[in-house]
């Protein structure tokens, strides 16, 4: 029997989407607003999904508290109120959409996870717009 269990954080950054490959104009046309040459920020909301089989002693499949603390430590306290553009290495050459700080989120948690457990990242950047990892 497998279950699944939520971790639900937040935390708040800035960013500006831009190819430096590209002209300013091509930037404006196809990032809009989000290409502000002065950053802009969200009130990003995180759902960590961890599923496996619950412990037979415990009945955890994964410790709150645990997962609670690598969140913590791993995520927030590297990406809160950070502009991601210029102070997370992983965005040093990476443009910092929902999309790519969802795979940076999953792919820092993975390897603090075991293996056994299956794990999956949604990633609110408003309160419409959402993406998850792996889909």
């Amino acid at each position: 029997m497998k279950v699944a269990v939520f971790r639900k954080e937040h935390f708040n950054a800035a960013h500006r989407l831009h190819n430096p490959n590209w002209s300013d104009e091509k930037n404006e046309e196809i990032f809009g607003k989000c290409n502000n040459k002065y950053y802009h920020g969200h009130n990003y909301e995180l759902i960590v999904k961890v599923t496996g089989e619950p412990d037979p002693d415990t009945g955890y499949v994964y410790d709150m508290k645990v997962l609670s603390d690598l969140i913590k430590e791993n995520v927030s306290d590297k990406f809160d109120h950070k502009n991601l553009n210029l102070d997370v290495e992983e965005f040093k050459n990476m443009n910092p959409t929902a999309e790519n700080i969802a795979v940076v989120i999953y792919d820092i948690l993975r390897e603090k996870i075991e293996s056994d457990k299956d794990l999956k990242i949604t990633l609110f950047e408003t309160e419409r717009n959402y993406v998850e990892y792996p889909a």
